[in-house]
């Protein structure tokens, strides 16, 4: 058969990611990306363009008619029932991007985020748990390649506790606390002013790092009047790439974003707690918070050892997709028996 390809999609809360690979190998042809792929928070046809952007990178038009397999991992889908919501708009973004870039695929999958994420480890594991950290922040058990059960994930609103989201949110509460007087001096407060804007003479040391400090009260009145209205100008996913700062201010030794980022790592490891994680399971990690250099990637794995976890990394999502496409070109759709091919 001339339908010898993959592709593997990787939709989060921040980008979408699409590798072509080979049936054969699934070693990557080509690669793609586009804006945010969450199911739940991306309106239908923000996403199906998302995923036709990315997938049209990724996949030559002379290869479109031979791919034989498409798989997504969504963040906000779950294959917990059929009509799921956000399984159902994934479903329906992906069909209509396929068909407006001419790919017929005999399989067309959607898996949650974390279960792409789980079969990305070494070997495609079957069954364990997971933790994805980035925008988002959710644990999961991983039974027989499907999720089974969560703890957090309760999107920016009521849980992602430990996520980019709760970090950059806890840098402008620090930064209004210590404006109005109930929280100790932080970096912080300038760092966060800056990034949205505020001109200096109402920042702290006059946004100077070296010397956090308002000078009036008149100062901490103007500079909380300033920074409200700019932050809740902004779409609530924008406090996610605050996160950066808070690291950079913990590397300077900043008592309140160090204690941020210990919190942060506590509250991912109590995620993974709350899924009875017994002692040798496997554990598969991944999110831009937990890659190399990440912010909390070293204080995680610490505590993720200490519950007795033997604990893999991976980049993202995107190499699990692939492989979970692939085992669905195995089987036929309908009969799930092995092809003919």
């Amino acid at each position: 058969m001339n339908q010898d390809f993959v592709v593997g999609l990787d939709a989060g809360g921040t980008r979408t990611r699409a590798v072509l690979a080979s049936v054969r190998d699934g070693l990557p042809r080509g690669e793609g990306a586009a804006g945010p792929g969450n199911a739940l928070t991306v309106p239908v046809p923000q996403l199906t363009d998302h995923l036709a952007e990315a997938v049209a990178q990724a996949v030559p038009e002379g290869l479109r008619g031979r791919v034989a397999a498409v798989a997504g991992g969504f963040a906000g889908a779950s294959r917990t029932a059929a009509d799921e919501p956000g399984r159902l708009n994934a479903h329906s973004a992906l069909a209509t991007a396929l068909r407006r870039l001419g790919i017929a695929a005999v399989s067309v999958e959607v898996y949650s985020d974390i279960e792409a994420a789980f079969a990305s480890a070494p070997g495609t594991p079957e069954n364990g748990l997971a933790l994805v950290a980035g925008t988002g922040a959710v644990a999961a058990r991983i039974t027989d390649r499907r999720c089974t059960a969560t703890a957090g994930g309760d999107g920016w609103l009521l849980g992602d506790d430990g996520s980019g989201f709760w970090i950059g949110r806890e840098a402008v509460r620090s930064a209004l606390r210590m404006a109005d007087g109930r929280g100790g001096s932080t970096v912080l407060a300038a760092l966060v002013g800056r990034e949205f804007g505020l001109p200096a003479d109402v920042l702290p040391g006059g946004g100077e790092a070296e010397g956090p400090a308002f000078t009036s009260r008149a100062q901490r009145e103007a500079y909380r009047m300033r920074l409200l209205p700019a932050v809740m100008a902004e779409p609530p996913i924008r406090l996610a790439g605050l996160a950066p700062l808070v690291s950079e201010a913990a590397r300077g030794t900043d008592a309140v974003a160090t204690a941020i980022l210990r919190e942060a790592a506590d509250q991912l490891a109590d995620t993974v707690r709350a899924l009875g994680c017994r002692l040798g399971e496997r554990l598969v990690a991944t999110g831009g918070l937990l890659g190399a250099g990440g912010p909390l990637t070293e204080a995680v794995h610490r505590r993720l050892e200490e519950l007795g976890l033997d604990v893999d990394r991976v980049t993202d999502g995107c190499g699990g997709a692939v492989a979970l496409a692939r085992l669905e070109r195995e089987f036929d759709p309908a009969t799930k028996r092995p092809t003919a091919c």
